[in-house]
């Protein structure tokens, strides 16, 4: 099996790489945003943006102060010890990296400062080929999370009824989730599936096109109206609301259809590595597709 140890170093070394560096396909969605943008407020967000990417990734430090809660996304050989040693490194980068001590309890809003404390980290499980484990993270800040929601259509209200509270949830956010924003949208399953997958598609890289035709073209029409609001770069006008739509579905009940939203900031933070058994270990900013 993976050693642990090896487990606990890879953890760390995909959450810095989270925190201070972006993934290849949204620094390009960014600088296509800023070609095309009008607007010269608009056009001086997005710059500052990336300047501001170009300065984390120079010097090791964060892009953003809220390093958010850290996500995982599990596939693979996983055993009994994995999450422990996810753990481990999870307390290990909030000291190193550093990492901001953001987890707390929900009631008395205690704080252990190593972003550990019940079901945090939190893992999402899914099988996979039993030749490697796949470790994904994906750093969740609140000002986009707290964007988050779930409304439990009635089947009668169909695609009208996903693209109104799409529409809706994005105009009120606003400037909120500090836009150029990245909207998951998770469709079917039941409620708690429905966020799930909502997260899930927020891990695809926008230049990875949705496998299902359907969803492509419900992505295409979402992200063309979203820009059409003017809601623009943290909220000030402009072009760009939003990078992307990722849209992921689930067979649902027949008397139902949950819709899940999930805004990921412009901060579009994730990392992944694939340690195989004979403890190689291969990265990757962009995912495994």
């Amino acid at each position: 099996m993976i050693p642990p140890d090896l487990v606990e170093e890879v953890v760390i070394n995909i959450l810095r790489t989270a925190v201070t560096s972006l993934p290849s396909d949204v620094i390009s969605a960014l600088e296509r945003a800023e070609a095309r943008e009008t607007d010269d407020i608009a056009r001086t967000q997005l710059r500052t943006i990336m300047e501001n990417v170009r300065c984390a990734e120079g010097t090791s430090v964060p892009m953003c102060q809220d390093t958010g809660v850290p996500l995982f996304f599990v596939s693979g050989s996983c055993d009994a010890d994995l999450e422990k040693a996810i753990r481990r490194g999870v307390s290990r980068a909030t000291m190193e990296v550093p990492l901001r001590p953001n987890a707390v309890h929900p009631l008395t809003r205690k704080n252990a400062g190593d972003n550990l404390g019940i079901d945090v980290p939190y893992i999402h499980y899914s099988p996979g080929p039993s030749g490697f484990v796949d470790i994904t993270v994906m750093p969740k800040g609140a000002g986009s999370e707290n964007m988050s929601a779930l409304r439990m259509l009635t089947p009668a209200e169909g695609m009208k009824g996903i693209k109104s509270f799409v529409l809706d949830t994005v105009v009120n956010a606003g400037g909120r989730p500090c836009p150029p924003t990245i909207v998951g949208l998770g469709i079917g399953g039941s409620s708690d599936i429905a966020m799930s997958l909502a997260k899930r598609a927020l891990l695809r890289p926008l230049d990875v096109r949705n496998p299902y035709p359907e969803l492509q073209t419900l992505e295409e029409e979402l992200l063309e109206a979203i820009n059409q609001t003017g809601i623009g770069p943290m909220g000030l006008g402009g072009r760009t609301t939003s990078l992307g739509v990722r849209v992921d579905l689930a067979y649902c009940h027949t008397a139902s259809l949950p819709v899940a939203v999930n805004i990921q900031c412009w901060s579009a933070r994730r990392a992944s590595a694939r340690i195989f058994l004979d403890s190689r270990v291969v990265y990757s900013k962009e995912g495994f597709w």
